[in-house]
């Protein structure tokens, strides 16, 4: 399905958003730069624009970027390549089985990847288990905001706007239908927060953003 709607996966983004996706992931990458010195892993990389907003702010650091969707890392190499940015691989990865040893890095960061994923406390526990001692896990995603009135526009918004311009702009109305889809099973902030207590992370915190449409996670392995 993501390779499906790769090559329109940045303008849905931008339109369902009115742009404001580009904040919402350089606040994730402030954060995750606030990490000790190493190397960081921006898992659910997608076309790289967190990775590249990584190693815009951070252009020491080495950033790994991986993807189930080999469409999505397709797009997202030739942003690479546009932008003249080195030292930012883009590796083919399962979010559940990651290809690297443990306490690899130094942070591994996210966007939009965990109300995706078949088990989350397994893709949490990989999270984890790939980060040193000391080091950040870092996540941002959709979730259904809890002011009552905001909630049923939301909604509304969700489940009837966003496939109709899904089928219009990258003429996939499923993708965008399962959206919707994904978030009202996601759990909300406060729960994920416990859940990644659950797998061992500590100091965990977050905050909403967009009106409390999405979630912005930081934890301390």
């Amino acid at each position: 399905m993501f390779t499906r709607i790769a090559g329109r996966y940045d303008l849905m983004n931008s339109l369902m958003t009115a742009g404001r996706h580009h904040a919402w992931r350089l606040c994730t990458a402030r954060a995750a730069i606030a990490a000790p010195p190493g190397a960081v892993l921006d898992l659910a990389t997608g076309t790289a624009d967190l990775a590249l907003a990584l190693r815009t702010l951070a252009p020491e650091r080495l950033v790994v970027g991986a993807d189930f969707s080999e469409g999505m890392l397709h797009h997202g190499r030739a942003k690479v390549v546009a932008a003249s940015v080195r030292r930012l691989p883009l590796l083919a990865a399962d979010a559940l089985t990651l290809p690297f040893a443990d306490g690899a890095f130094a942070c591994v960061v996210s966007a939009f990847l965990l109300r995706n994923l078949e088990d989350l406390g397994r893709g949490l526990g990989e999270m984890r288990r790939v980060t040193r001692p000391g080091g950040r896990v870092v996540t941002l995603d959709i979730v259904e905001p809890s002011a009552p009135m905001w909630s049923t526009l939301f909604g509304l918004y969700f489940n009837r706007v966003v496939p109709a311009i899904g089928a219009l702009v990258a003429g996939d109305r499923q993708a965008y239908t399962y959206l919707p889809q994904s978030v009202a099973r996601f759990v909300r902030p406060a729960e994920l927060a416990r859940r990644m207590t659950a797998v061992g992370l500590r100091d965990v915190s977050y905050r909403t953003m967009g009106l409390g449409t999405v979630a912005l996670h930081i934890a301390i392995v």
